[in-house]
């Protein structure tokens, strides 16, 4: 009678995620290089989707699977400053460690303060954000300013994360970025007990379908269309 050798991976991320995170990577590429050349119908159009998938991860991170949610990988400042001075040992976490949970909060709330500015912003000729003209000139100038300085905030935070991956992959030889793309990891990654609950991705059409809806709208009140 044979046996079966346990299973070398198990599955942590969900699909709804994986897109999420590498559509993230590519429009930040997409706003950068098209507001540098002056393509801003391009710029709005890559802003608005970042707006609609920002909306759809915070909806996932209270509705989605077990790794998706806020409540696995946010954690109170103790564990964080913990975690980051080695308190845990080898701990190991299904998704994300205390600190790479506060670098996607992190991530997420600088990316919603960008898009936020954006809104509002103008480029000083022709484009105006789609809320531009509900503040005054001297109001839309300044949150263009933020705006441009949030981008270099934004290239901080990728740039640490950049040299995290690096630091886990090439120092303690745990690769975090083949999971984002297979959605799983080596089982000794993973702590044995880990009760991951996935959710159908149906579920996660419907809330981005709400939340591009909403980007949609938002792009209208400045009178622009796709």
């Amino acid at each position: 009678m044979s046996v079966e050798p346990p299973p070398t991976h198990v599955r942590v991320w969900d699909l709804p995620v994986r897109l999420f995170h590498w559509s993230i990577v590519l429009l930040i590429a997409v706003s950068w290089i098209s507001a540098d050349q002056g393509y801003m119908q391009i710029h709005l159009i890559s802003g608005l989707t970042i707006l609609a998938l920002l909306l759809f991860r915070i909806a996932w991170g209270v509705l989605g699977s077990t790794t998706a949610r806020f409540r696995d990988f946010l954690h109170p400042p103790g564990r964080i400053i913990g975690y980051l001075k080695g308190r845990d040992g080898n701990k190991w976490f299904a998704g994300h460690n205390p600190a790479g949970g506060l670098m996607v909060a992190a991530l997420i709330l600088i990316l919603l303060t960008q898009v936020g500015t954006g809104l509002f912003a103008n480029d000083g000729v022709r484009f105006r954000g789609p809320f531009a003209l509900l503040v005054s000139e001297d109001t839309s100038t300044w949150l263009t300013e933020i705006h441009g300085l949030v981008f270099d905030l934004i290239l901080l935070l990728i740039w640490c994360h950049i040299v995290a991956v690096g630091f886990y992959l090439l120092v303690k030889g745990h690769n975090l970025i083949a999971p984002m793309v297979t959605g799983k990891k080596r089982t000794e990654y993973v702590p044995p007990n880990s009760n991951l609950i996935f959710v159908r991705s149906y579920i996660a059409l419907l809330l981005f379908a709400v939340s591009a809806g909403i980007a949609v709208w938002v792009m209208a009140q400045g009178g622009y269309a796709l």
